[in-house]
């Protein structure tokens, strides 16, 4: 069969987003330049307020990146030297890099098989005297279960993150992700469901003394400005990225709902078929940052799907216990067996809102024609 590429289907289109808000974003954007206040301001107090509301937290604290949003939250629990924290084996490697990079030890947990998120059966028995925090991962848009974890971690008195950084919007039963921990923390890179034109974070809190403490740090430890109370640093999130995010948190619960279409679309499509599809826990808000499907020719599949101008990715292709970085700390393959097996069979799909019928199912029809064969 030669390949079809008369239908095109990126992974994301951020083109196709911004000319359904093109007009509110440009208004934001002129608003920020013409006030020429470009750093803090209304536009940060304004998207922090609307963050924090959404996200059913008491606080909201603006910074750089995602990955400051972890640097941050790890440095304002003291976490440090000779301490320990626990991380799935499986996600973006900043959920890890950042506990190296404030200097303590990553301690590593497999994964459940069916969500990607930590195994909370296994939590309990890594935890040692060490043990400072668990850092838990929302992944792909589905929240962890993070009472169960949080319970463990109250048991042994310990910190819990919940590195949210591609499910702000999903909930556990009710309870939006980020608001059940000591922190939770967001990424606005482009192509998370709320992004942004360039990097942006976000920290959330329940806790006001963190909260104080986390603003603080973001800007040198300042206050008022050139009186230091503590060492901090640069991490500050623009009033133009403040400006255009909080455009499009207005529409995000209709992007979500789209999304989730898409999925649902995309589940009935492979109904019948070898194609492994993502489960949706019944006591979540799945947000479908991403849709990943699993196929045991996984690289077979995604040259397939390519040869069709199909868009896909890999996350993540090598799970972070066999990081080459991490290799002092003595892991081996077959450690982790949930992580490696995701690791070597995920492919995310298109899922973003704006996708038509006709793409979603020219990708179906075309997964399948591998899968099936």
């Amino acid at each position: 069969m030669s390949a079809n590429t008369t239908i095109q289907v990126p992974l994301l289109d951020l083109k196709a987003q911004y000319a359904t808000i093109r007009a509110e974003v440009d208004d934001a954007v002129r608003r920020v330049m013409e006030s020429c206040h470009f750093i803090g301001g209304p536009e940060i107090g304004g998207l922090e307020e609307e963050v924090a509301r959404y996200s059913q937290s008491k606080f909201a604290i603006a910074c750089a990146s995602g990955t400051d949003a972890l640097l941050m939250a790890m440095w304002a629990l003291d976490i440090g030297p000779g301490d320990e924290v626990i991380s799935p084996a499986y996600s973006f490697f900043a959920t890890a890099g950042t506990i190296a990079n404030n200097g303590a030890t990553p301690v590593f947990v497999d994964v459940d098989p069916r969500t990607y998120n930590l195994d909370v059966h296994l939590l309990e028995k890594a935890i040692t005297p060490n043990t400072k925090a668990v850092v838990a991962v929302s992944l792909f848009g589905q929240c962890a279960d993070i009472p169960a974890i949080r319970a463990v971690c109250q048991k042994h008195q310990i910190y819990l993150i919940e590195d949210a950084a591609q499910s702000i919007g999903s909930e556990w039963e009710g309870k939006r992700s980020g608001s059940m921990c000591d922190f939770g923390t967001f990424s606005f890179f482009p192509s998370k469901n709320l992004g942004g034109a360039g990097d942006g974070g976000m920290i959330v809190t329940q806790d006001q003394a963190l909260a104080d403490k986390t603003r603080l740090l973001c800007n040198h430890g300042a206050k008022p400005k050139y009186y230091h109370s503590l060492v901090g640093t640069n991490s500050r999130l623009d009033a133009l990225q403040a400006a255009i995010l909080r455009v499009k948190l207005r529409h995000l619960d209709l992007w979500s709902e789209k999304r989730a279409k898409n999925a649902a679309l995309y589940n009935a499509l492979f109904e019948g078929s070898k194609v492994g599809t993502p489960l949706h826990d019944a006591r979540t808000r799945h947000i479908y940052n991403q849709y990943v499907i699993r196929s045991s020719n996984r690289d077979g599949l995604k040259q397939h799907l390519a040869d069709r101008g199909i868009g896909t990715e890999v996350y993540y292709p090598v799970p972070l216990h066999l990081q080459k970085c991490f290799a002092h700390l003595g892991y081996k393959p077959g450690d982790m067996p949930h992580s490696e097996a995701a690791a070597l069979e995920t492919l995310a799909l298109p899922i973003y809102p704006e996708l038509t019928e006709e793409q979603i199912r020219h990708v179906a029809q075309s997964v399948r024609e591998f899968v099936d064969a």
